[in-house]
């Protein structure tokens, strides 16, 4: 029975972490950390990005996603374009060598959530995922 402290934020909160902690432990040995992962995963799901816009997404102050952003140029995973609106900005966008670290990322992550899902039947299972995902839309 859950107590007075299962409330739903505090419960998404505790599954994102254990479902980080479980992804970071599978991506060891892999050429990518964490949070270079999230970076690609947030340009592939919007190319195009600004370095601002996406440094919100990902909750890290700005220096710190340019900091990042160069190791994964400097991998020649993302490259920087001019953003013709504002002369000060850059634009994101994935270079095909991002492809095979993308695949990477999605297979790791089918991994998890198939642990993370283990104890769910297929309804149960499709009906999580379904509600995140109008969670995440609302």
């Amino acid at each position: 029975m859950p107590d007075s402290y299962d409330h739903p934020g505090f419960l998404v909160a505790d599954v994102a972490r254990l479902m980080r902690r479980a992804f970071q432990a599978r991506l060891d040995g892999a050429a990518l950390t964490y949070a270079q992962a999230r970076a690609l995963v947030w340009l592939a799901r919007e190319e195009g990005l600004r370095q601002v816009d996406l440094a919100e997404q990902l909750e890290i102050q700005p220096i710190s996603l340019a900091r990042l952003v160069d190791q994964l140029a400097d991998a020649g995973l993302v490259e920087r374009r001019a953003d013709p609106e504002d002369r000060r900005a850059y634009r994101l966008y994935l270079t095909p060598a991002a492809a095979p670290r993308l695949a990477e990322i999605r297979s790791i992550a089918d991994a998890g959530r198939t642990e993370a899902l283990a104890g769910l039947g297929a309804r149960e299972a499709a009906a999580t995922l379904d509600g995140l995902l109008r969670i995440r839309a609302a």
